[in-house]
């Protein structure tokens, strides 16, 4: 069992470097700042409202001298006790993954598939409008 669990932590790390090293170039977190200022609009932009199988998902980013500097959920499914607890967990690490990565290019979170793809729906939308996607 204690192997299994190595395994476990070693593949989830091996994925994450992977995800990481297959990012393009131009969207690296250490190249996002050196992106031209004239493609990438900076103020605060709404993603669209995407529709899941438990309730919208809607994302909000703000861009500051190219780089996204904040990343809110302001609206995402909460009816059930359910949805609040995988939700509560579910949002954060999503938003905290955008801000590491300065991208869409995210992993969504197991146990929480229909939020993670919401949510990402709505980041693109919101990142095209910003013209850092």
């Amino acid at each position: 069992m204690r192997s299994d669990s190595f395994f476990l932590k070693a593949g989830a790390a091996c994925s994450v470097a992977a995800a990481i090293s297959l990012l393009p170039l131009a969207l690296t977190p250490a190249n996002a700042a050196t992106k031209p200022a004239s493609k990438v609009k900076n103020g605060t932009f709404t993603g669209i409202s995407a529709q899941t199988r438990f309730g919208p998902v809607q994302v909000r980013v703000t861009i500051a001298g190219g780089r996204i500097t904040k990343v809110a959920v302001p609206v995402y499914p909460v009816s059930t006790p359910r949805d609040q607890m995988i939700n509560s967990q579910a949002i954060p690490m999503l938003t905290q993954e955008v801000m590491q990565l300065q991208s869409s290019n995210i992993q969504g979170i197991g146990g929480a598939s229909y939020t993670s793809q919401g949510f990402y729906d709505s980041l693109l939308s919101a990142l095209a409008k910003s013209g850092h996607a």
